[in-house]
């Protein structure tokens, strides 16, 4: 097996079991176990389950960072690009669950270097965010709701979507992506 598959393959098999048991209670033994192999192999491809961790919660981070620098500048209205945003934390959700619970539950245990970057991330993330209600506000696009309110109401419902969407298949990712935007936007338009 390729060096970089077998490395990919440890870091979503190690998400699986942080999701399910939490980063501190899984160890790299657990994680050769549920893969198959000795334990002294994991190390042929990874130095640490440090390493994993921030493999993990570093990539998700750029991730949605990568793409409110991508809607941040087009010309279109707060809306749509809050809505593009949704649709974007829906994508990963449905896509990368394990790493969003990893990037949520777990980011508390980095090592001081990588925690130090991961919350520089996310505070990027939160004020790009911020930026984006504080022009439709000025442009009279979105009501002048506090920013904060809207801010922490949207994101902690995006950021836990996880908790409940891999458990429920009645909800079809067209509608998840159809309504939720309309439930968590309503609010914020007249």
């Amino acid at each position: 097996m390729n060096k970089n598959n077998r490395r990919e393959d440890i870091v979503l098999t190690a998400a699986k079991l942080f999701r399910k048991k939490g980063y501190n209670a899984v160890s790299m033994r657990d994680l050769a176990a549920e893969m198959g192999i000795k334990a002294a192999s994991l190390y042929n491809h990874i130095s640490s389950k440090q390493e994993i961790l921030a493999s993990i919660v570093l990539s998700v981070a750029k991730d949605f960072v990568g793409h409110i620098d991508t809607v941040v500048p087009q010309p279109i209205a707060s809306i749509e690009k809050l809505t593009s945003i949704i649709h974007h934390h829906i994508e990963l959700t449905a896509e990368q669950t394990d790493f969003l619970a990893c990037m949520n539950n777990d980011w508390i245990h980095l090592d001081e270097e990588n925690k130090t970057l991961y919350l520089s991330l996310r505070k990027e993330y939160e004020a790009k965010f911020r930026e984006i209600l504080r022009v439709g506000m000025a442009k009279n696009e979105l009501k002048n709701i506090h920013i904060e309110i809207s801010v922490f109401g949207i994101l902690t419902t995006l950021r836990t979507l996880y908790v409940w969407y891999a458990k429920k298949d009645v909800v079809s990712l067209k509608t998840l992506k159809t309504d939720l935007p309309r439930l968590l936007l309503d609010g914020l338009i007249d």
